[in-house]
């Protein structure tokens, strides 16, 4: 997917209320068997990159991939699945399918498996994470929702930004 997802304005990325309404998420695979989404408000828009546009940086947690320079701003690469302790099974790829999230934090690339759509989640549809999760993800997951058959994780780009796992950027 190269289309800008989200116009590249402050407004497009402010928090947004939806009391009562749907909330638009993006939808991608982190494993063959592992579907999530994230809120489109903290989406900038979703890419795929040439794996050489990505800079890798010695000495740094195995979940960051390395560095990319997008529209004169450099941003860190994370290997989403690596960071949750899934089996990521890309690292042949000659092209990297990221998603680019703007958060509090700061700005991150994550590499996804696929990025599969945009979807539109009641809020009523998203439920606690099951108590079996592993504790690798649980920290990072704000719900799941049952979606024809998948079992999506409702992904929270925050906390995923604010992981200690990314220190010391």
């Amino acid at each position: 997917m190269n289309a800008a997802l989200v116009p590249n304005q402050p407004s497009a990325l402010a928090p947004v209320s939806y009391v009562g309404r749907s909330h638009t998420h993006i939808r991608f695979n982190l494993t063959p068997q592992t579907p999530a989404v994230l809120p489109l408000s903290c989406v900038q828009e979703a890419i795929t990159v040439p794996a050489q546009r990505i800079t890798p940086m010695p000495n740094m947690h195995p979940c960051l991939s390395g560095l990319m320079n997008r529209r004169s701003q450099v941003v860190w690469v994370v290997d989403l699945a690596q960071m949750l302790g899934l089996s990521s099974g890309f690292y042949s790829s000659q092209q990297f399918n990221l998603i680019l999230v703007r958060t509090e934090a700061t700005p991150l690339m994550f590499r996804v498996q696929e990025v599969s759509g945009i979807l539109n989640i009641s809020p009523d549809l998203i439920q606690p994470t099951p108590a079996n999760f592993s504790s690798n993800i649980a920290p990072y997951v704000d719900g799941c929702v049952s979606l024809d058959s998948d079992l999506l994780l409702v992904l929270n780009a925050e906390a995923i930004a604010r992981s200690s796992l990314l220190r010391p950027f």
